[in-house]
């Protein structure tokens, strides 16, 4: 049950004293703990309490996003936003920490990581030992000036940059990337199409700002574009966050004829498109973008954290001017900028032929594995489709009982229930090939495909 709180009588315009958002803030968390607004009860919208304290939507929109990353409130998209009826409770566990709750070294094969097999990255160490040598090291270490990307790495990554990009900057990895451009631009009760399944994290970081995920189907060759039409006109989103190949679960790749589908579809509605190009040098799908024909409305995050190895912490990122500049200027008043000993590094690999042979053997061996095992599913009557990566998007009857039938055998694979938008939604298995070795192969492939078959047991029991 939900109690109206219509404009325009908040209780706040009498005695607000402090406008800014910090003040709105905390003027109805107060009002939320005393009681005063119980839970259920639904809030004005932005526009009706700005106009009714006499201060701007924007103020008003940075008060609800921290009231709504406490859960003090929660937007219920065109519902409208309400208190939460637990303000004070825990915060529930985000699908990304339940797809890695277990943290224990109990299983003898890990199949749930969605990480690269650490025995294919390049050297670090090499490339240190390099530029300590041509003293880069100490041209980099002494400053806080200085562009927030190596220009010489900007040169390097625009050489096969997929859309033309007016600004370049380098963040923390791609995820870092997704979330800083996020709360830049995205509002709370804003609508952003994602693909399903997606990525647990940007789930999470959607919803820690209050924005709603809209799901839009998928296929071998991405988002369907027939479901981003109808997601367009029933939602109107403020953007649009996908990975345009080596789909994490699934594995799609976005084709030629797709981009095209998909920029008809979206050239009449003014949206930010985020793109997570997460597996840059170990994907053999062709890099395609949607801002080879929307540059103006495209931001492009290239990731080399499974081609380099995830502790450089580091993502290219290009796009328009008008999207990347409010992210630069708010990261100069945190970390300003990523390590360019660290960038230094990476532009060393990136020209370095030991390092990039050796990224080029992990992507063959990385197709291999993947190859190797659909093959031996296929002689267990499983058909897996094809795709890039490292990750398999497994079917199976019941999640849990596969789950279940995985770790008794000391396999551990990653349930799919996080990756999926909504509840409704068949069950799978995220499985991580990288580090699958040639050996271990036809014992995963059999224990897989029993596991694919197993139901829990009140349903055998009801069969019977």
């Amino acid at each position: 049950m939900t109690t109206e709180l219509g404009p325009p009588d908040t209780g706040l315009a009498g005695t607000l004293d402090d406008r800014s958002a910090a003040g709105i803030a905390a003027a109805v968390s107060r009002r939320i703990r005393s009681g005063a607004l119980a839970p259920g009860t639904r809030l004005p919208t932005v526009r009706e309490l700005a106009r009714e304290l006499r201060v701007s939507p924007a103020t008003v929109n940075q008060a609800w996003r921290a009231l709504a990353a406490t859960g003090a409130i929660v937007a219920r998209g065109r519902a409208g936003t309400f208190v939460g009826t637990t303000a004070q409770a825990a915060p529930v566990a985000g699908r990304y920490q339940r797809l890695h709750s277990q943290s224990d070294n109990t299983f003898r094969i890990d199949l749930s990581r969605g990480t690269p097999d650490p025995a294919l990255l390049p050297d670090l160490t090499a490339a240190l030992r390099v530029l300590a040598r041509e003293d880069a090291i100490d041209d980099l270490s002494a400053t806080y000036l200085g562009e927030a990307v190596l220009p010489d790495l900007e040169t390097t990554v625009r050489a096969d940059w997929p859309l033309r990009s007016e600004r370049f900057t380098v963040v923390d990895g791609a995820l870092d990337a997704v979330d800083r451009l996020l709360n830049a631009h995205i509002r709370l009760g804003d609508a952003v199409l994602v693909e399903n399944p997606c990525f647990p994290p940007f789930l999470d970081l959607l919803s820690r700002i209050g924005a709603r995920a809209v799901p839009v189907g998928m296929d071998e060759s991405g988002l369907l574009p027939e479901q981003v039409t109808e997601a367009l006109t029933r939602h109107g989103p403020a953007a649009l966050l996908l990975q345009p190949r080596a789909q994490n679960p699934t594995g799609a790749s976005m084709t030629a004829r797709r981009v095209r589908e998909l920029t008809d579809v979206l050239a009449g509605a003014p949206i930010l498109i985020i793109e997570d190009d997460h597996s840059d040098g170990i994907a053999h799908a062709q890099v395609r973008s949607l801002g080879s024909r929307l540059p103006a409305r495209t931001v492009h995050i290239r990731s080399y954290s499974k081609s380099h190895g995830a502790d450089l912490r580091l993502a290219v990122v290009g796009g328009p001017a008008a999207y990347l500049d409010p992210v630069i200027e708010r990261r100069m008043l945190g970390p300003g900028w990523s390590s360019r000993l660290l960038q230094r590094v990476l532009l060393h690999m990136l020209a370095d032929d030991t390092a990039r042979a050796t990224v080029a053997d992990a992507r063959t061996t990385y197709r291999a594995r993947a190859a190797t095992l659909r093959k031996a599913l296929s002689r267990h009557g499983i058909h897996v489709p094809p795709g890039d990566g490292i990750n398999l998007w497994f079917p199976v009857a019941d999640e849990n009982a596969a789950m279940i039938s995985l770790a008794a055998a000391g396999i551990k694979a990653a349930p799919g229930g996080p990756f999926e938008v909504t509840d409704n939604h068949t069950d799978h298995l995220r499985l991580t090939v990288a580090a699958l070795r040639d050996a271990e192969i036809p014992e995963v492939a059999s224990r897989l495909a029993t596991a694919a078959a197993a139901v829990p047991t009140y349903r055998r029991i009801r069969r019977a």
